[in-house]
């Protein structure tokens, strides 16, 4: 787990990117299934925002994740409900950075549901270099 006081403001931002990142990469899986529901894009938009800015309101952060949680609940299809899961643990990154650990989890999931490939690999190829060391010792 990665708590707050361990890392920096940048290196927090960078993991919550480095979410939404690993979120994003799933997304088709979920837009495919549900494509006019906007609640995970729009969860992945939010926690972008809130790396770009820092501007933090617990509440939005709450609300957002959450949304992109109960999109997930109506998923008959695993992938796309793991996409999906994985955009509303990215948001929640800006709350928590070990949320950051959960978005890539479910990002994996969701690849491995659909029979995609390797997605830990296109994880660790994209992590912020600031992180990897870090990620690597735990």
């Amino acid at each position: 787990m990665i708590r707050k006081n361990e890392i920096t403001e940048e290196e927090h931002k960078a993991l919550a990117l480095w979410a939404a990142d690993c979120a994003e990469h799933v997304l088709p899986y979920f837009e495919k299934e549900y494509p006019k529901d906007k609640r995970p894009r729009n969860a992945i938009k939010e926690c972008r925002k809130w790396a770009r800015t820092g501007i933090f309101r617990m509440a939005d952060v709450r609300k957002t994740s959450l949304a992109s949680h109960a999109a997930a609940r109506k998923c008959k299809n695993d992938a796309a409900r793991f996409a999906a899961r994985a955009a509303g643990q990215a948001m929640a990154t800006a709350h928590a950075p070990g949320h950051a650990i959960a978005a890539a989890w479910y990002a994996e999931k969701a690849a491995i549901a659909a029979a995609a490939g390797n997605e830990c690999e296109w994880q660790r190829k994209h992590i912020p270099e600031c992180l990897a060391a870090r990620l690597k010792r735990r």
